[in-house]
């Protein structure tokens, strides 16, 4: 049974099994959470899909400093990386 990480997390057992693979505990909850809202989106999954300016959204919802600088490769190695 997987351990009640309180209120902000909505998928323990997922949560703690992205824990385990390496996921750092913000994206972990983002993703347990995103699945158990049924709000995750897999559309355009493959971040080379995207563009630059998505990467850029998306870094910068994650906090990844320095983005503004990347180039549309940066940014991808920037996001896998977090």
């Amino acid at each position: 049974m997987a351990k009640d990480h309180g209120p902000q997390i909505k998928d323990d057992k997922l949560y703690e099994d992205l824990r385990k693979d390496g996921a750092s505990k913000e994206k972990a909850a983002r993703i347990a959470n995103a699945k158990a809202e049924g709000s995750l989106d897999h559309k355009g999954t493959r971040l080379e899909d995207r563009t630059k300016e998505e990467l850029y959204d998306e870094a910068k919802e994650i906090g990844i400093e320095g983005r503004s600088d990347m180039t549309k490769d940066e940014l991808i190695d920037a996001i896998r990386s977090h």
